[in-house]
């Protein structure tokens, strides 16, 4: 349960932040104008991943989907920089 728990919390926040990254910079116009929204989805971004780590039988899956998610959603980000799709 404790694995469990610091995959949501720890591996959750980087899920969060990867998630609320490509909210800021997906939609049309400058991702100055969605950043305060996107700060404002961060938090429940991070509970659902916190509660996500529950869903899974044991910690190593835990950690492994969320970690992944989080590099995938990272990953993403950078590619998305790399290529100059976004500002």
């Amino acid at each position: 349960m404790w694995a469990r728990a610091l995959a949501g919390l720890l591996a959750g926040f980087f899920l969060a932040a990867a998630v609320t990254g490509l909210l800021a910079w997906l939609p049309p116009g400058p991702w100055q104008s969605a950043i305060v929204p996107s700060l404002i989805a961060f938090i429940p971004a991070w509970m659902l991943a916190a509660l996500w780590a529950f869903a899974f039988r044991t910690g190593l899956r835990a950690w492994t989907w969320l970690g992944g998610s989080a590099l995938a959603g990272f990953a993403l980000l950078w590619l998305l920089r790399a290529n100059h799709w976004v500002l």
